[in-house]
Parts: C-alpha cells; structure tokens; sequence
C-alpha cells in the first residue's frame, strides 16, 4: 500500500520538497530527533565541563566520521526499522537528519569553549591590571615614605 502523501524521487526539486517528502512520524525518526535535542541540552548543561564536552565533541565527530558506513548499513536494512528506503547512495538524507545536526552541535561546543576563553582571558587581564595598581600604589607610599 502506497501512502497517498508519498513524493516520487522525480518529484522533489528543492530540499523543502526533500523535507516534505520525508514521514517525520516514523518512530525510529522521532528517536533520532530526540537524541539531536538530547545532545544540544547536554552540550548546554555541560558548558562548564570542559573534559566532558572534550569527550562528547569527540564522539560526535565520530559519528560523522563514521556516517558513510552507517549509511551503508541501514541502506541494506532499512526494513528492519523503517516504513521508507531513505538512505540513498549519495548520503543526502544521512547527511540531512544525521550529520548536520550533529556538526551543529559541534559548532555549539566550539562556540561555548571560544566564549569560555573569552571570559577567562578578561579574569586574567582584570587581575594582571589589578596587580599592577597595587604594585604602582605600593612604590608610590614607599616613595612618599622616604620623601617624609
């Protein structure tokens, strides 16, 4: 039985006709739109937890690394959780709901060291001119000392 919703391949010509055409409601598709929110909180709620986020960066990339081959895989089994064959040769939809999420959410952490950095840089710059104020105000009052 052919969904009446069903798009053609020949009938998609830009990628919101692409996005239309996939069934979102699919459960194994719910799940994996989870865990892309599931891993922005993570990557969010951990902004302060810098070896974690070392760790989750990593693991990230390596599911983008290893996407072709997980593209592959579910190309050969797609029935097993899926109502539609999606995973085409050329990696469109793995690339599309898989790894661009994913490469999102390690810009997010790169981002969030980045401003990070920023914030302990400015710590480090207030202490270093604090530093010298005291230094300064200290030579000044044992220079007015011996003046007296």
């Amino acid at each position: 039985m052919v969904d009446p919703n069903f798009i053609e391949v020949n009938e998609i010509k830009d990628f919101s006709t692409y996005l239309a055409s996939i069934e979102w409601k699919d459960p194994w598709l719910i799940v994996l739109v989870s865990m892309h929110l599931l891993t922005t909180a993570t990557a969010v709620l951990t902004r302060n937890h810098g070896t974690f986020q070392i760790v989750l960066f990593l693991v990230l990339l390596s599911l983008v690394y290893f996407s072709e081959s997980i593209n592959e895989y579910a190309a050969a089994n797609w029935r097993l959780f899926s109502r539609q064959q999606y995973f085409d040769s050329n990696g469109l939809f793995i690339s599309t709901v898989f790894s661009v999420p994913i490469l999102l959410n390690c810009m997010l952490l790169i981002g969030t060291w980045l401003y990070n950095s920023t914030q302990i840089m400015a710590k480090l710059k207030v202490a270093q001119l604090k530093q010298k104020l005291r230094q300064e105000s200290s030579i000044n009052s044992m220079s007015h000392e011996k003046a007296d």
